[in-house]
């Protein structure tokens, strides 16, 4: 008799690409957060966007942050897959899978807030799924290249 644990569906990565797995996810999301952050530090600085407290309300300033993070979530996406052992794309999606449950929460917390249009948090959780299998694509095909 066999040991379940031992097959091949129950295998688990050896240590060290786990370890490396969990590098490739966790620098693209970082990338995302601190260069969505600090793009919105300097349009607030710049006084683009109104002060923090205020909302953004404006739908042409939210659209505005809707394109810069996605071009910063297609990046995530890219590092993910260029930093992972093995599956790229498989990297790519765990990260848009957590940028999925992150986006969501996000929704969630700030329904009632009236921070802005109730579309903009909803187009960030939806959108980070593709954007990121995107990137990942890409990084794909830039390693074949």
């Amino acid at each position: 008799m066999t040991n379940l644990a031992q097959s091949a569906p129950f295998q688990s990565a050896p240590p060290r690409r786990l370890g490396r797995s969990l590098v490739a996810v966790v620098a693209g999301f970082a990338a995302v957060v601190a260069l969505s952050t600090a793009t919105d530090a300097v349009l607030h600085a710049a006084k683009v966007y109104p002060p923090t407290e205020q909302g953004l309300h404006d739908p042409l300033l939210a659209l505005l942050a809707v394109a810069y993070r996605s071009v910063f979530t297609l990046l995530g996406g890219w590092i993910a897959a260029r930093l992972a052992p093995n599956a790229p794309l498989r990297h790519a999606g765990v990260l848009g899978l957590l940028g999925l449950i992150a986006g969501t929460a996000g929704v969630i917390a700030t329904w009632n807030l009236d921070l802005g249009p109730r579309w903009y948090p909803i187009a960030l959780a939806l959108s980070g799924p593709i954007l990121c299998w995107l990137g990942g694509l890409l990084a794909v095909r830039g390693r074949a290249s």
